[in-house]
């Protein structure tokens, strides 16, 4: 598979969080040692604080996929946001790749089922002042060979799992970077191209649970209603009993 062109790729040992270091490298500027602007992976092999939404904790063994995207959008920061659905895209073909048989399904906003268990999130994280944004970090964790075992009272709706879990083989995280970056690369240049619409409906076919009853979960209420869409600025789209109620961010949860 070819790297994508004009993309830089960083493979590092251990580090603290990809995320970090993306946002370390993005400040630096043109220090020694910073980031010149082009788009540039970073991965670890070992990740000792990695995180997930909202500063969860994000367990990354070595075996698993810790890597992340800096780079600097040229669109506005609302529209930047959405390359969080292009990556979520990109790591379902990932699963797709190496395991073909299992249900592969994206949970709002960022999240990817494999077999109705959690395998892999993404969490972006930015900076800027004006319109568009300084940086932009796209961090992505696919549990390739090993997942988190939790007590069953911890595991909740979507228990973790892995590539290895479900019994598909799990590539090396060079691998599985390889087809992510190209994966997202494709989709980022159509995105570019064509808008939000083509990527919104790739999305929507894999989406978790549409049609259905679910629960989305803000600070202090809890709304249930029905998943009815992803609207054209990635909010979440759901029919209660007094209409439609659009939702720009919540925890979302399957009842």
């Amino acid at each position: 598979m070819n790297w994508p062109e004009g993309v830089g790729r960083l493979i590092l040992d251990e580090i603290d969080s990809t995320n970090e270091e993306a946002r370390r490298r993005a400040r630096s500027r043109a220090a020694a040692g910073g980031w010149d602007g082009r788009p540039l992976w970073i991965m670890a092999r070992r990740q000792l604080a990695g995180r997930g939404r909202r500063g969860a904790p994000w367990t990354a063994p070595e075996g698993n996929l810790n890597a992340t995207l800096l780079m600097r959008p040229e669109a506005p920061a609302a529209q930047a946001a959405l390359l969080s659905f292009a990556a979520c895209l990109a790591v379902a073909e990932l699963l797709d790749a190496h395991a073909p048989g299992g249900r592969v399904a994206l949970k709002w906003p960022n999240d990817a089922l494999l077999d109705g268990g959690k395998v892999a999130g993404v969490l972006l994280e930015s900076e800027g002042a004006g319109p568009r944004l300084d940086w932009l970090a796209i961090g992505v964790g696919v549990n390739l060979a090993a997942h988190p075992q939790l007590p069953p009272e911890a595991r909740g709706a979507f228990p973790p799992t892995s590539l290895r879990a479900a019994g598909a083989m799990a590539p090396r995280p060079e691998e599985a970077l390889e087809i992510l970056a190209a994966a997202f690369a494709r989709r980022a240049a159509r995105m570019a191209r064509e808008g939000f619409a083509p990527i919104r409906e790739e999305w929507l076919a894999r989406a978790a649970r549409l049609g259905q009853t679910i629960e989305a979960r803000l600070p202090g209420r809890v709304l249930r209603g029905v998943f009815e869409d992803v609207d054209g600025e990635g909010a979440l789209v759901l029919r209660t009993g007094d209409g439609p109620v659009r939702i720009a961010a919540a925890e979302v949860h399957f009842p």
